[in-house]
């Protein structure tokens, strides 16, 4: 069965995004992302797919395709990396390869698990990360800690989110104080 991977950047007081909605916060000129970027390149040979919300995937492709992600190590697979991108409201998905899936969240995303094929990892897409994880549908995280504190934002793991207990099996330091933690989502009882 192939799991779902939740890959996240993190504030040190729990935020996803900052007080604007953005993810500046990670793109400090004074960390060293080379460690991060081996890491990133190690995920891409377990997962053949992506998924995305709406937003997420706007953001995404108005960057990843782009000149400006040309000296990006991961962009050539990111670019063609399937992108499942669940919205109700989107017409269009012209970054591809990209499929739109209107059908339920969770019907989909159990039948994607029961499909042939690698891992799947979840960018972003707070709205679909809470919605499987209350569905027991994610299997692991990555959070990548950074070394700030953003004080006011939205938070990854909202404050009514019920106990998922967690098994930690890696962390990393990189230069610069990112941390990364790979944690498995202990089955409940």
């Amino acid at each position: 069965m192939r799991k779902i991977i939740v890959q996240q950047w993190i504030s040190l007081d729990g935020f996803a995004t900052d007080r604007e909605g953005t993810t500046k916060f990670f793109e400090n000129p004074d960390l060293d992302y080379s460690g991060i970027h081996k890491d990133q390149l190690e995920l891409f040979e377990t997962i053949d797919a992506a998924i995305l919300g709406a937003t997420t995937y706007k953001m995404f492709a108005e960057y990843w395709p782009t000149e400006a992600a040309k000296g990006e190590p991961v962009t050539p697979k990111i670019n063609v990396l399937k992108k499942i991108v669940f919205s109700k409201k989107m017409k269009d998905a012209s970054w591809e390869p990209a499929t739109i899936c209107r059908d339920d969240l969770t019907d989909a995303v159990r039948n994607l698990k029961n499909s042939p094929g690698k891992n799947i990892v979840i960018w972003g897409s707070l709205s679909i990360c809470e919605a499987l994880a209350n569905e027991n549908l994610i299997d692991e995280y990555l959070l990548y800690l950074v070394p700030a504190f953003i004080g006011k934002g939205r938070q990854f793991f909202p404050d009514d989110k019920e106990l998922h207990n967690m098994d930690l099996y890696e962390n990393k330091t990189f230069d610069g104080g990112i941390v990364s933690l790979k944690y498995r989502v202990k089955p409940k009882k």
